[in-house]
């Protein structure tokens, strides 16, 4: 009942986190549009005098329109004030909870792979916290060295950190663990933005509004400049919450180039749209996406690992037998393996029916991707791989 109620919670919170995401993810595209597509207003116009520095009109639902952006702060402040910071406390507190739900509770088999490297759940775990703290720490202080101050350059160190980073996970965790940890070392430097540069920032600024004190613009351009960070970071981090689903990815020899070349198509097709919200389309950008998607797809297509030579005949019960050994404590009502209540992805190989109807998931998954068992933890041979691969070849045929 424990364990239920522990995967219940996994679906609350992952319930949650969707929902937020979509929110924070929505105000960030949302405001980055607005400020590319803000025209000045005319000189001499009310708006010029407030110190309106660009406004745009514009018509949704069934309504009118006008937002206006000022230059540094308006002559007065209203009473109230609309902030944008919880969506993006909550997808992080969430995803966070997620994490330590899904892959931190159960490091072992969801983030160890004694193939890349023979770690304790406890080792595994603190790598991962290790590299969320870690990043922000780095990327805030380039932010903040001379550096920041020429944002194409800061751009280029960022994103080879992040590589670098995927790179040293991609030798000390399992495919799937590395992949998701360096979305929460993304989604901790997207949150800790809000969290530590812009919303500080801007309480600074109110209050200094208040106070009838000079508004700094620094804390303007600082909010600014992260904001617009946090923009191109969303598409690598929305393909990393999906990618689980896609073994060819995680599961490649090289899987942390796999990840960058997609993390780079997202960044160059971001960019392109908040180029085009300015009036300039620069189709060299989303080009440039699809070459390197082509590329993913190209380098991901299934290519077999050569196993060993059968030895001995191949029957539906030897297959059935290999499967009762390292599959069935994953993949049957009732899970043996500990912290699991019902079968993973809702495959079933208990029965003989069952294996021959997977036969093909089973041949992707087992003898081409090679991603399950999962960690290998119930130390599948090639030799057992290869009887599964005759198996599947022949036709996959259960025997009376």
């Amino acid at each position: 009942m424990e364990t239920h109620l522990i995967e219940f919670l996994g679906l609350l919170v992952r319930w949650l986190h969707v929902i937020a995401g979509i929110a924070w993810i929505g105000s960030s595209f949302y405001f980055i549009w607005l400020d590319n597509s803000l025209e000045a207003p005319p000189p001499g116009s009310d708006a010029a005098k407030k110190g309106v520095a660009g406004e745009l009109w514009a018509v949704h639902g069934g309504g009118f329109y006008n937002p206006q952006k000022y230059a540094v702060a308006p002559p007065t402040l209203p009473d109230r004030l609309h902030w944008f910071k919880w969506e993006a406390y909550t997808t992080w507190l969430s995803g966070f909870a997620l994490l330590g739900l899904v892959y931190w509770l159960r490091a072992q088999a969801m983030m160890i792979d004694q193939n890349v490297r023979a770690l304790t759940p406890w080792q595994a775990v603190g790598i991962g916290a290790a590299s969320m703290v870690g990043s922000w720490i780095f990327y805030d202080l380039l932010c903040r060295s001379p550096l920041g101050k020429r944002d194409g350059v800061l751009g280029a160190l960022v994103f080879a950190f992040i590589t670098a980073l995927a790179w040293g996970l991609a030798h000390l965790l399992g495919g799937r663990a590395m992949f998701i940890h360096v979305g929460t070392a993304i989604g901790t430097i997207m949150a800790a933005n809000v969290f530590f540069i812009i919303i500080p920032g801007q309480k600074r600024m109110v209050a200094a509004m208040r106070a009838g004190t000079p508004v700094d613009p620094l804390d303007g351009q600082r909010a600014k400049q992260r904001s617009v960070h946090n923009n191109y970071f969303t598409l690598p981090v929305l393909f990393i919450m999906v990618s689980n689903h896609y073994a060819s990815t995680y599961s490649h020899p090289q899987n942390w180039a796999v990840l960058m070349l997609m993390a780079a198509a997202g960044v160059s097709i971001r960019h392109f749209f908040n180029r085009k919200h300015k009036g300039v389309y620069a189709w060299q950008y989303p080009a440039l996406g699809a070459v390197l998607l082509g590329i993913v797809a190209w380098w991901t297509a299934p290519r077999l690992v050569p196993l060993p030579p059968v030895q001995g005949e191949v029957t539906f019960n030897r297959v059935r037998a290999i499967i009762g050994q390292r599959c069935v404590t994953c993949h049957s009502p009732a899970p043996t393996f500990p912290g699991y209540t019902q079968a993973q992805g809702g495959v079933l190989l208990h029965t003989p029916a069952d294996i021959v109807q997977n036969a093909q998931r089973l041949y992707q998954q087992v003898v081409v991707t090679r991603i399950m068992p999962l960690g290998n933890l119930t130390q599948m041979t090639d030799e057992e791989r290869a009887v599964l691969a005759a198996w599947i070849k022949a036709g996959a045929k259960m025997e009376p």
